[in-house]
């Protein structure tokens, strides 16, 4: 191995005890692959297999935790019934020796009537500014408190089933940051209308599954939160919002956070004037003894290095992953210069991408670097 990304696999332990083997992990992406009635399939299964050598940790695609909570193809953890397939996902992941996170969402107003069977829900009945977005109903105070025991109980079943943590989804305008969110939220009870009352759900949903983890962990369980530090909408969440929500956070016993951008280097969106990278600002705002996992354009070993010299300990890979299955391996070899940067039309079988995931990126232009024409087939 080149000795400049020696750092990249230096052991990381968090303060819970859970010990990664090195400081990379692989990041969440939809494969909208699974069963409709959310079950895990086959191609997923060969799909992250092909994936997790190598890597400190995996962290699976959303699962849902209420079943008007889904997109097509997305995983349930919504019901006992569906432990023993996540049971084998997990021992899928594990069986390549890393350790396998479950992440659990609901999609909230970015979900589609047509695929839950009734109208979407979000804190208050407003549309997600998108073409063609649907208006969502406001969930009732009752169901609010429904919403926060079904991520309790779908920590139960990632336990049960075998997962060695779960990470809440409060990013990428899903349910948890349509609370947190002045966009999406403008309600005037306790879920709403004041920062103080817009971080009640995320946090009661941080201590439902936290209080889970503390009955039914028999081991140390990693327990994380995703964020989008901020929204480009007006009104939308602020770096300030999401530094008061963190120092929340970091009270109730969270292992890590993991701060989703575009780009791990990327300065903020609303402040142009800041030119600072905003995962070093979170991370230097939080303190080190708080890790931040650092995901965004992380596709070259030098791309994690400069990640990892913001300050921060973990890096997440996503499309560099999809595109080189074979990244770590060849890191750790020496054989950097071999990684694949594109995709052609004879790595298709090699890359063991599911059916639907397939055909959503081909469905987003420059989502990944195909080379010549698109692969087939």
């Amino acid at each position: 191995m080149n000795e400049k990304y020696s750092s990249l696999f230096e052991p990381f332990t968090f303060k819970s005890g859970f010990r990664l083997d090195n400081r990379t992990i692989m990041a969440p992406m939809t494969t909208q692959s699974s069963f409709e009635n959310g079950m895990v399939t086959i191609d997923e299964h060969l799909y992250y297999k092909r994936r997790a050598t190598g890597v400190g940790m995996v962290i699976t695609s959303c699962a849902q935790v209420m079943e008007n909570g889904k997109f097509p193809g997305s995983l349930s953890a919504a019901s006992d019934k569906h432990i023993e397939s996540l049971s084998k996902l997990a021992e899928s992941i594990k069986s390549c020796g890393t350790k396998a996170i479950l992440q659990i969402f609901h999609v909230g107003r970015m979900g589609m009537s047509a695929a839950i069977g009734e109208q979407t829900v979000s804190a208050s009945a407003i549309p997600a500014p998108r073409k063609d977005a649907e208006t969502p109903r406001e969930l009732s105070n009752e169901e609010v408190h429904e919403m926060v025991t079904a991520f309790g109980e779908a920590t139960r079943r990632a336990i049960e089933a075998g997962f060695d943590g779960v990470e809440i989804h409060g990013a990428n305008t899903y349910l948890i940051q349509q609370f947190f969110s002045p966009h999406s939220n403008r309600r005037n009870d306790e879920w709403g209308g004041t920062l103080e009352k817009r971080m009640r759900f995320p946090l009661a949903v941080v201590r439902s599954a936290k209080e889970t983890i503390d009955s039914f962990a028999k081991k140390p369980f990693l327990f994380g939160y995703r964020i989008s530090p901020e929204e480009i909408e007006e009104p939308g969440i602020t770096l300030d919002d999401t530094l008061a929500l963190m120092s929340q956070l970091k009270k109730e016993g969270l292992d890590y956070i993991h701060a989703s951008v575009g780009d791990a280097q990327q300065s903020s969106i609303r402040n142009k004037e800041s030119k600072e990278a905003v995962l070093a600002i979170i991370q230097e705002e939080m303190g080190h003894d708080f890790p931040l996992i650092g995901v965004g354009k992380i596709q070259t070993p030098d791309d994690a290095l400069n990640t990892l010299e913001l300050g921060i300990p973990l890096v997440a890979i996503g499309r560099g992953l999809l595109v080189e299955p074979d990244w770590i391996r060849k890191v750790k070899d020496g054989n950097e210069s071999s990684i694949r940067t594109e995709i052609t039309p004879k790595d298709y079988k090699d890359l063991c991408f599911p059916d639907s995931m397939w055909e959503y990126v081909q469905s987003r232009p420059g989502w990944l670097p195909f080379a010549e024409s698109k692969p087939k087939r």
